[in-house]
Formats: structure tokens, C-alpha cells, sequence
């Protein structure tokens, strides 16, 4: 595979860039939108794409963060293969607005400039979609009898020393009576949930909070998110539903469960690994999480990013500690298959670098757009108590939701 690329002089904005129907990761403004698809490659060819990548004769050479972009899915369970895309158009976005183009194929025709252009006018020149009056019908996937049922066996397990936690789901469906406009609720998610890692491709669309690993040349990143509390828009509620959470010793001990194993994962990968000494309240529109960020620097030769992510997906903050045995307890009690949510989802470029979110906050829409699966869980620890799960996966739906169901 061959690829050109050139930097763009105007302000270019990638959820027009991917629209509905092409992809995206970004967050905060930095990150990558495609169109088109000039490959697809499942887990084992991630490599050899990456490797055999290279410029044209006479293309512009785009700098760190910029060039081919890969855009990869994790599935949940372990063991399953991840797939990625490389799209036949890539805009990416530095911190600094800087942004080029990528156009990539398999021969020199395929990459001209006048291919270049071509795509990216027609990338840029994106209409705002028109509000529509669809009509929305919500329903139960899990039943939610069935749902406080497996969180009371989590419980159960819990306390009787089989696992230190699990984390327990379900799904809800939207059905709508028009085709879901993407690009309108990929707009409302940057509103909303601009600070939040944005993703759409091949169906799969959300805003996540939570970042998974981040490889910028040796130094590694993670911040995991584990105990969540409710917004409710008034400042003195939250500080004190925020202080609360700070307080509560099921959501620390469900915190310091993902924080340990994340730690563990990468220390070995590490010549040296930081890690905040206390978990702090990160904030999202509708709810509240304690975090606490991870940074370090890694040993050479570095591992490539989809090991570590291998490594890293599930955490304990989407299945469980011990990881194995939580998995499997998960699939016995659960009644619905996760797919992609609580894997990752993310970009890996030719440089060896690579950002990677936890799949929450997320939906799957069906090949006609009609109806769209919502994913929520909650951490099952032995004070856990089924009704205030229940209620903690409704405010995370509420995520997806007010993007899915405003006109």
C-alpha cells in the first residue's frame, strides 16, 4: 500500500470529514476522521499494513501524529479477533490545528494528486444535517429482572471470595421510525461529550471517557475510571454527590481493583511508571467517575500498542478481577452477547504509536440505521446493592440517548 499526503491551509472539521457514514476518533479536536475504505484487515494483519505503508514519490512527508491512520475495534472477550480500516481518505488534527490529508491505495494511480484533491473536496463539503421529526421507541434488551438477577449472583460471588469484582450489563434498544442521521448525533456528542474520546466506525458509535493506553513514542498512558456517581446540574448537589464518591469505600475498593491491575500490566513493559496518589473526580455531562491518571516510559524494544492492549482489554473496570474467571462468570450470567462494547476502540499509525478508549458510552446501529443497541454496566463489589446498579446504568445510558433522540 501507497499513500499520499499534504498539510490543508483552512480550518477543516472532522465530524463533517466522517459524516455518517465514514469514521472517526477524536477528542478535544485532535484525533482522525476517514472516508472510504481502502482496506480492511483483521487482528493478524494489522502489522504487515503498518509496515508496508509508504509515501509516494514526490509526497509531502506528514509529521508525528499526522499520515495513514488505522481505525481498529477490540472485541470484550478475549480471544476474539480485533478488525481495522484504512481509509482511502484520512484527515487528521494536531493540538496546535495543524491538519493534513491522506489519501492511500495500492498504485501510483490510485494516489495522484489530482486523487487527492478530488476526495478531499468532496470530504469538506458537508451540509449540516436538517432536524427530522423521527419518532423513537425505547425497550428493554436485558430484561431487567434478569439484569438485577446476575448482579445479586455477581454480589454473591463477591462475598464469598470467588472474585474480588465483576462488572455486570445490559442493553437497551432504540428503534426509530426513520433512518438515525450519525452525523447529527455525532455532533451532539461533541457538544455534550467534547473532552470525551468520540468514535464512529463501521456502526459502532459513542463517547467514551476513559482511556485505555496511549503510545506517543516511549511514553505510555492510561487513565482508568472505576466508581461513578450521578450529575444532576446543580453545582452544590454534585460537590456533594462528588465528595461522596471520594468517600465511599465500594467505589475506592472498585477503583484500586482496576488501578492495581493496570499497574501490573504495564510495570513490566516500563523503565519507570507513575501513577497519582489518589483518585480525583473526572466529569462528564451526565455522570461523574473517580480516575486516576498512569503515565510512564517504556523499555526498548517498545511493544507494539496492540499488545498492550491485548494486555489491557478487558480491565477490571468493564469485567473483573480476576480477569479470567470474571469473564467467564460474566458470559454464564449475562444474557446477551457484548460484541464490541467494553473491548477498545482506536487509532494505530505507522510510527508505532497508537491511542486506545475503552468501548463504554457507546451504541451499535443496525446496517439500515433503524435501530441502535445501547450498552451500560456497573462494578459489582460485596456491597453492591441491584437497585442502585440499576440506577447507575440508567444515567449512563442517558449518554447515548439524548444524542439518539433529539430531533
Amino acid at each position: 500500500m501507497i499513500f499520499r499526503s499534504r498539510r490543508l491551509d483552512g480550518p477543516v472539521d472532522l465530524n463533517d470529514v466522517c459524516r455518517g457514514d465514514g469514521m472517526l476518533f477524536v477528542r478535544d479536536g485532535v484525533g482522525a476522521a476517514g472516508r472510504g475504505v481502502s482496506l480492511a484487515t483483521d487482528e493478524a494483519g494489522i502489522a504487515d499494513v503498518l509496515n508496508e505503508l509508504v509515501p509516494v514519490a514526490g509526497s509531502a512527508i506528514p509529521p508525528h501524529g499526522h499520515g495513514p491512520q488505522l481505525f481498529c475495534r477490540v472485541p470484550f472477550l478475549p480471544g476474539q479477533p480485533a478488525d481495522a480500516f484504512l481509509p482511502r481518505l484520512t484527515v487528521t488534527k494536531d493540538a496546535e490545528g495543524n491538519a493534513w490529508a491522506t489519501i492511500s491505495g495500492r498504485s501510483e494511480d490510485d494516489v495522484t494528486e489530482v486523487a487527492l484533491a478530488d476526495a478531499l473536496a468532496e470530504a469538506v463539503d458537508a451540509a449540516q444535517p436538517a432536524p427530522r421529526a423521527a419518532s423513537f421507541r425505547v425497550s428493554p434488551g436485558t430484561p431487567v429482572e434478569d439484569y438485577l438477577a446476575a448482579v445479586t449472583a455477581a454480589r454473591d460471588a463477591v462475598r464469598s471470595g470467588r472474585l474480588a469484582k465483576a462488572v455486570i450489563a445490559r442493553d437497551i434498544m432504540v428503534e426509530s421510525d426513520e433512518p438515525i442521521d450519525v452525523h447529527a448525533v455525532l455532533l451532539r456528542l461533541r457538544a455534550s461529550f467534547g473532552r470525551s474520546h468520540r468514535f464512529c466506525i463501521d456502526g459502532l458509535i459513542g463517547a467514551s471517557p476513559e482511556l485505555l493506553v496511549q503510545v506517543d513514542g516511549r511514553t505510555v498512558r492510561s487513565h482508568p475510571l472505576a466508581g461513578t456517581a450521578p450529575r444532576t446540574g446543580d453545582p452544590e448537589t454534585d460537590s456533594r454527590l462528588a465528595a461522596e464518591l471520594v468517600a465511599s469505600t465500594k467505589n475506592q475498593v472498585e477503583h484500586r481493583v482496576v488501578i492495581d491491575m493496570v499497574h501490573d500490566t504495564l510495570l513490566p513493559r516500563c523503565s519507570y511508571l507513575d501513577w497519582e496518589p489518589e483518585p480525583s473526580i473526572v466529569t462528564v455531562a451526565n455522570v461523574q467517575h473517580l480516575g486516576t491518571s498512569i503515565e510512564g516510559a517504556l523499555s526498548e524494544p517498545r511493544p507494539p500498542v496492540m499488545d498492550l492492549v491485548r494486555d489491557l482489554c478487558p480491565t477490571p473496570a468493564l469485567g473483573g478481577h480476576p480477569g479470567n474467571e470474571a469473564v467467564e462468570f460474566i458470559r454464564s450470567v449475562e444474557k446477551t452477547e457484548r460484541g464490541h462494547y467494553g473491548g477498545a476502540v482506536g487509532l494505530l499509525d505507522t510510527h508505532g504509536n497508537g491511542t486506545f478508549a475503552v468501548t463504554i458510552r457507546c451504541a451499535v446501529l443496525s446496517a439500515d440505521r433503524r435501530t441502535a443497541r445501547l450498552f451500560a454496566g456497573g462494578g459489582i463489589v460485596a456491597d453492591s446493592e441491584p437497585l442502585a446498579e440499576l440506577a447507575e446504568t440508567q444515567a449512563k445510558f442517558q449518554a447515548m440517548l439524548s444524542a439518539l433522540v433529539r430531533p
